[in-house]
């Protein structure tokens, strides 16, 4: 190769070089925000999580605290099924509105003074109709107080690792500066009301439902219409929250379930109600169209005993805490290998629950989860009896 034909291909492979360091950035950028661009939302923070597991789908800005206007009834609500799974409230009680509840301004279904609503009912205006009568009607029976009630929703909060959150007031009215969330941790809650009672959607789901005022005007009928506009137009969907005001602009959970898949979308600081409908549609939509559930039932469904020392008998039944399941979100469902770890044996007693072991799960030689193992069943302490016929059975089989 002569020397002037060398420099040319020297200078063309410096300029391939230099023009690759220039666009590269470019690509990576576009692949880094490939799904954002997919989306185009309005809404400055949302979240897209898959219920049954927890895993997060898409993101931005979801730790980024802001005003959470009326979907702070979130937690009114986990607070008032807590009450009534524990016993200490029932669907047939019958509540008294007080001054201060009928007081509330912004949404409201317009209680009076003095008039009495069963609990069932307080909680169709809140989920419905997103009432903040109802809402401090429910909080001042549960706790004596709002003021006591919203102390009860921050300690929850807490429990749920809600590390962006504070509330002020039970009904998400308030423009204080110290009243806040996040879009991760709006999910966090919906997931926990969703979850651990979901009966909530039976009442989310309602369209429109009338409900009667009497008072000492006398009987009259009030309809509650749906603030979620999903509820209606979105097939599967089955909730959750509403919530605007001036300050946090228009905010939304939205949950909704397709051939088993459930996702939670949160948007929140939408610059309208259409936006908000639109980008949790539009996060739905991407949910249902990327995610693919890996369930396992295979390696839980026959699990080995594991010996016990010193026992009653001689080994224990085992079981796992929960099935094991996985999003995948790129649309393929990839290999996953379930390798279980067990311990080698226990020592008597044994407590039902105690731990046995792991099941540790990998995909693409990346650990994705793992499910815990505990004893199915009591084993007692051997007795003196039956300590004394296992040796003289081991001492007949040699």
């Amino acid at each position: 190769m002569n020397m002037s034909l060398w420099k040319k291909r020297g200078k063309q492979f410096m300029a391939s070089i230099l023009i690759f360091s220039l666009f590269s950035p470019f690509l990576f950028v576009t692949n880094a925000f490939a799904e954002e661009s997919v989306l185009s939302l309005d809404a400055p923070s949302y979240l897209l999580m898959e219920e049954t597991t927890g895993q997060v789908i898409s993101e931005k800005n979801s730790e980024e605290k802001r005003s959470p206007a009326s979907i702070t009834k979130i937690m009114t609500l986990i607070l008032i099924f807590d009450a009534l799974d524990s016993g200490k409230i029932t669907l047939t009680d019958e509540v008294t509105t007080s001054a201060h509840a009928k007081s509330m301004g912004g949404s409201q279904v317009f209680l009076e003074e003095g008039e009495v609503q069963t609990v069932e009912t307080l909680i169709k205006c809140i989920v419905i109709a997103s009432g903040n009568d109802a809402s401090v009607a429910m909080a001042e029976y549960i706790a004596g107080s709002e003021e006591a009630f919203v102390k009860m929703m921050n300690e929850r909060a807490k429990g749920l690792g809600m590390t962006e959150t504070n509330f002020v007031d039970c009904c998400g009215l308030t423009d204080d500066e110290n009243h806040y969330s996040s879009a991760k941790d709006v999910g966090i809650m919906s997931r926990e009301l969703s979850m651990k009672y979901p009966k909530i959607h039976e009442y989310a789901s309602i369209w429109m439902e009338d409900i009667t005022h009497v008072t000492k005007q006398g009987a009259k009928q009030f309809t509650l219409s749906n603030t979620n506009k999903l509820i209606r137009h979105y097939q599967g969907a089955t909730g959750l929250k509403t919530g605007s005001t001036s300050k946090a602009k228009f905010c939304l959970s939205a949950t909704a379930e397709r051939n088993g898949i459930k996702l939670i979308a949160v948007v929140m600081g939408c610059p309208d109600s259409k936006s908000r409908v639109r980008d949790s549609s539009k996060l739905l939509d991407y949910g249902f169209a990327n995610c693919i559930i890996y369930e396992d039932k295979d390696s839980i469904s026959d699990l080995p005993e594991i010996s016990v020392s010193q026992g009653m008998k001689k080994t224990v039944k085992i079981e796992a805490t929960e099935p094991f399941r996985y999003v995948f979100v790129n649309g393929k469902q990839g290999e996953v290998t379930a390798n279980m770890e067990l311990k080698e044996k226990l020592k008597a007693p044994v407590k039902k629950g105690q731990e046995a072991g792991v099941i540790h799960y990998v995909s693409n030689g990346k650990e994705i989860g793992t499910v815990l193992l505990r004893t199915a069943e009591d084993v007692e302490k051997m007795s003196y009896k039956v300590s004394f016929l296992r040796l003289i059975e081991q001492y007949i089989s040699f």
